[in-house]
């Protein structure tokens, strides 16, 4: 998706690095503003975020208006409720996924299937994009902590680097 969206960019860093953070945790372009959700998003603190000064994030709206590409990604995103940090107080499993490469398909399907041949249900499954994150990595919550008997099949999924339960 961001190999779509950068050559917009390509002139203007400051301002890819605005649509990167925007792209990243789901906040739409809705006018000339900048939502997380419904709830309008300043500037200045998307600026201060990113590290850019307000006018940059002006500009980068501007730009997202201007090309009906960029304009129908950016309104069409929604943020998404990570649970990671929440799975262990709610009594949930959280496992992270550190790829070898993240675009080796099957990577999922096989740890998934280890969960479920434990008997244990997916509550939510995130997956970082690889174009968009730098160290991408796989999140899994489940309704019950998994054990760590499982984390050496885990391991030997093709394509896994390192499992984290949390």
């Amino acid at each position: 998706m961001w190999g779509k969206i950068r050559r917009y960019f390509e002139k203007f860093p400051a301002q890819a690095r605005v649509a990167q953070r925007m792209l990243s945790y789901g906040f739409r372009v809705k006018g000339d503003r900048v939502y997380c959700g419904d709830v309008a998003v300043a500037e200045t603190a998307l600026g201060r975020a990113v590290g850019v000064d307000r006018r940059v994030v002006s500009a980068t709206i501007r730009t997202i208006r201007k090309y009906p590409e960029l304009s129908r990604i950016f309104r069409r995103l929604r943020p998404v409720a990570h649970l990671r940090e929440v799975a262990p107080v709610m009594g949930w499993g959280a496992i992270e996924i550190v790829p070898n490469d993240a675009l080796v398909p099957g990577i999922l399907a096989g740890v998934s299937s280890i969960i479920a041949r434990a008997s244990i249900s997916i509550r939510q499954v995130i997956v970082d994009d690889p174009e968009v994150v730098d160290e991408p990595r796989g999140f899994i919550i489940t309704d019950a902590p998994v054990p760590s008997e499982l984390l050496p099949a885990m391991k030997a999924v093709e394509g896994v680097q390192g499992v984290v339960l949390y």
